[in-house]
């Protein structure tokens, strides 16, 4: 027997020798916090459903970005609310749009800060989905055109990261080609690969207002029940362009981090999606839970499973957290 000569908990006695052999770090640098952008002035909504986060009108996120970045946090990920929505999403790749407008201000005033910008169809269409419907169903090549369409909008006004999120077949490869045709050969992107059709997206779509008005989105987000499934979508992505893959949510798929962080030779984001930080912020209202607690040890979780960067509501807070 090796006790007691191999003791474990000797380590473990005070926080300095916990520090000195911890496996796992985490750094503001690690995060991308996730907006909400909406057309108008002087605007700050707060969403019910996510305590702390807000609906922003471009000043308001100026100001609010610019905070961010004194703790550390140089990336964020930003989403459009339109004034307006019709069935094929035409503001989402409008010049005047308003993540458009967003990113070209926030370049003005915040050149070092990393914009990233989301790539989907759904907060724009006025029945919710995720591209052009035809049948009732998403139709995946005329969506595609639109998707390109709208990266490269998105990098005309500055984005250095776009990242599509709608999980249509070739979306990624339509994207790098209309990006590289409009010498946006540096353009990053960050692929949502792995999006599962989760439970955990509610309080999104309350921020993004983007609920689907008929049927659900499985046909074309991930089963919950597949895992090799997702190694495919990851190498597909990277095959045809991608920079970094994505899973999506992080908390509950933290085996399909590590399974594609161990075969895919690319940076592997994660994103810890509203539900995950929602149902913390409602445990810790109601005492039955310590929110610095539980959300970094969830963090550290999924950092620990392989992801870098992570998108988290909590990369505020968690910077502050950190550098106490």
């Amino acid at each position: 027997m090796t006790f007691p000569k191999t003791r474990m908990r000797r380590l473990r006695r005070l926080p300095a020798l916990r520090k000195m052999v911890a496996e796992t770090a985490l750094s503001p640098s690690d995060f991308i916090m996730p907006y909400f952008v909406v057309p108008g002035k002087g605007i700050k909504k707060e969403i019910t459903s996510m305590p702390g986060n807000f609906q922003m009108s471009v000043d308001v996120l100026l100001e609010t970005c610019e905070e961010l970045c004194t703790h550390g946090v140089n990336s964020i990920i930003l989403f459009g609310i339109p004034s307006s929505k019709d069935a094929v999403g035409s503001e989402a790749y409008a010049e005047d749009g308003i993540i458009q407008t967003a990113v070209r201000e926030l370049r003005k005033k915040l050149p070092d800060l990393v914009v990233c910008t989301d790539v989907c169809l759904c907060e724009y269409t006025d029945h919710g989905h995720c591209g052009v419907i035809r049948d009732n169903e998403v139709d995946n090549d005329p969506t595609v055109e639109l998707l390109a369409k709208m990266a490269v909008s998105h990098a005309r006004a500055g984005a250095q990261v776009v990242a599509p999120s709608d999980m249509m077949d070739g979306r990624v490869g339509a994207i790098r080609k209309a990006l590289d045709a409009a010498d946006f050969s540096q353009t990053i992107i960050m692929a949502y690969s792995a999006k599962y059709a989760s439970a955990f997206y509610g309080p999104f779509r309350d921020a993004a207002e983007s609920p689907p008005q008929f049927g659900d989105r499985r046909g074309y987000q991930m089963d919950v029940r597949n895992a090799r499934e997702a190694v495919r979508e990851a190498e597909l992505d990277l095959a045809e362009g991608a920079d970094i893959v994505m899973v999506k949510p992080a908390l509950a798929y933290l085996d399909i981090i590590k399974t594609i962080r161990d075969t895919c030779n690319a940076p592997v984001a994660a994103y810890s999606v509203s539900g995950e930080f929602s149902m913390v912020k409602a445990a810790a209202a109601r005492g039955w839970a310590d929110e610095k607690t539980a959300a970094l040890e969830i963090l550290y979780a999924i950092k620990r499973a392989g992801a870098s960067p992570i998108l988290t509501y909590w990369a505020r807070d968690a910077a502050i957290w950190l550098s106490k």
